[in-house]
């Protein structure tokens, strides 16, 4: 048997205070949330205000009444609830004769939903109907059939007891198919190109833009033009026609159906203010969505009284004032969270600024120098992870812009000269380079390192190719046109 023994250890753990970690949380937000965040604690501490004048509060519903605020809460609101009556928390204004409406509201339509109504015009019985329904529930976003029919037929042969052939199978697609919008249910890429080209008629590049995708696909989205044209035995005006009818065509039926309740625009709002008056730059936080806070001066004057006289309070005074000292502790940790954020966003975003003060001051891409997390973190003492988590989301207003933080992060290299340059001045000769190319004969990679060494820019072909795909820009054979 072995032998038990206690023994005491000595360990040095570190751990987050709920104060640290809520620190953490606002620096992550951008303004927007840290709107929603200040009015979601507004409305669950009773003891946290907005500072009377601040911010005209179209955004908070907040009266600069002193006894509307007074009467608005009270110690009574938090005590005991159990001996008042039912009649004091309910209201009974309606008879049973009152007629109840419903307001209608406008809703959108769905894909699907689209998709099912049109089905219903069609001349099908109701098992037909709800195969063809199943088919459509297999239909993607996308408006693309991803499922093959013989896995459809197995689960409607399990899950629905229907046997069905897949020539039945193929005949309910076909109708489908033939919804709008054009090119849905398809099966994949070819066929969606060319289920949308056959709706078009009259035109001849229309119909030789249905053979290309019918019998050269292959060829035409790897971009061998010259084989089509000797296959076809027709000139490139005809082949060019041709394509740009393709090119017109939706790869994505699905996505270009709009449900106006569906869409969603994104709003930026700037964390800082970058104003450059004659020649000095003036950095300020956006503090329009952020106004300010203070403790409620009625509740902290009850917790001073009832503190005094603790011993003639009753129980559910104490309680009350229980409850009183945790709301103070937390409005108290919150208003120093805020203030926390506003010191640590506005101390390193004006290092980012002096770091990169030619850029700010003229707007000129090619003066960004070469930047890093660890750059910023060594100069305002904070950690790299805090630098991140600010960079993270936050945007700044320039005269010349809105950039978010992360755009000013690069790494960096250097030229045979020993000159450090950021990548981001690269990327931009790259695409000055491609945006200036001859599009029948698109720049290769090796060109295009060719021509960054000409500038005194050693750069590898890979190092090219890496910094193009992150550009988003295609290889030069995928650029081709004619």
């Amino acid at each position: 048997m072995a032998d038990q023994r206690i023994s005491l250890q000595q360990r040095l753990l570190q751990k987050l205070s709920p104060q640290q970690i809520q620190v953490i949380k606002l620096l992550e937000i951008p303004a927007m949330q840290l709107e929603q965040r200040i009015k979601s604690e507004l409305e669950e501490n009773p003891i946290l205000e907005l500072i009377e004048g601040e911010d005209s509060d179209e955004n908070y519903d907040n009266d600069s009444d002193d006894s509307q605020t007074d009467d608005e809460f009270s110690l009574e609101d938090y005590m005991n609830e159990e001996d008042v009556p039912n009649y004091r928390l309910s209201a009974n204004n309606f008879s049973k004769d009152d007629k109840q409406m419903d307001m209608p509201y406008s809703s959108g339509v769905s894909f699907h939903d689209s998709l099912i109504e049109q089905l219903g015009l069609s001349d099908l019985n109701e098992e037909e109907e709800l195969i063809a329904e199943y088919i459509i529930g297999n239909i993607d976003e996308d408006g693309y059939l991803r499922r093959s029919l013989i896995s459809i037929s197995d689960d409607l042969a399990f899950h629905q007891n229907i046997d069905v052939k897949l020539e039945d199978l193929e005949r309910y697609l076909e109708i489908i198919q033939d919804f709008d919008p054009p090119g849905v249910a398809a099966r994949d890429l070819q066929e969606c190109l060319l289920l949308q080209i056959m709706r078009k008629k009259g035109k001849d590049s229309t119909c030789l833009a249905s053979k290309i995708l019918q019998d050269n696909f292959e060829e035409f989205t790897k971009k061998h033009y010259d084989k089509i044209i000797r296959k076809f035995d027709i000139t490139e005006e005809e082949l060019k026609e041709a394509i740009d009818e393709i090119l017109k065509l939706n790869p994505k039926p699905g996505s270009s159906y709009n449900n106006p309740m569906s869409k969603s625009n994104q709003v930026i709002v700037p964390d800082f203010l970058l104003d450059n008056l004659e020649g000095e730059l003036h950095l300020s936080l956006n503090q329009k969505n952020a106004p300010d806070l203070q403790l409620n001066a009625t509740y902290v004057d009850l917790m001073k009284s009832y503190a005094v006289n603790k011993n003639l309070a009753t129980k559910d005074k104490k309680d009350a004032l229980l409850f009183m000292k945790q709301k103070l502790d937390s409005a108290k940790w919150f208003i120093d969270a805020i203030k926390q954020r506003q010191q640590t966003l506005t101390m390193t975003m004006a290092e980012i600024i002096k770091f990169q003060k030619e850029f700010f001051e003229e707007g000129d891409e090619t003066k960004l120098k070469p930047m890093i997390l660890k750059d910023i973190a060594d100069k305002t003492g904070l950690d790299i992870s805090t630098i991140s988590r600010v960079s993270n989301s936050k945007y700044i207003q320039t005269h010349f812009g809105i950039y978010p933080l992360k755009y000013f992060f690069s790494e960096g290299m250097q030229t045979d000269t020993g000159e450090e340059v950021s990548t981001r001045e690269i990327k931009s000769i790259l695409q000055e380079c491609i945006a200036n190319e001859d599009k029948r004969h698109p720049v290769t990679d090796e060109k295009l390192a060719l021509i960054l060494k000409e500038k005194s820019y050693i750069v590898a072909r890979r190092t090219v190719a890496k910094y193009r795909e992150q550009l988003g820009i295609p290889v030069a054979r995928m650029r081709k046109e004619l």
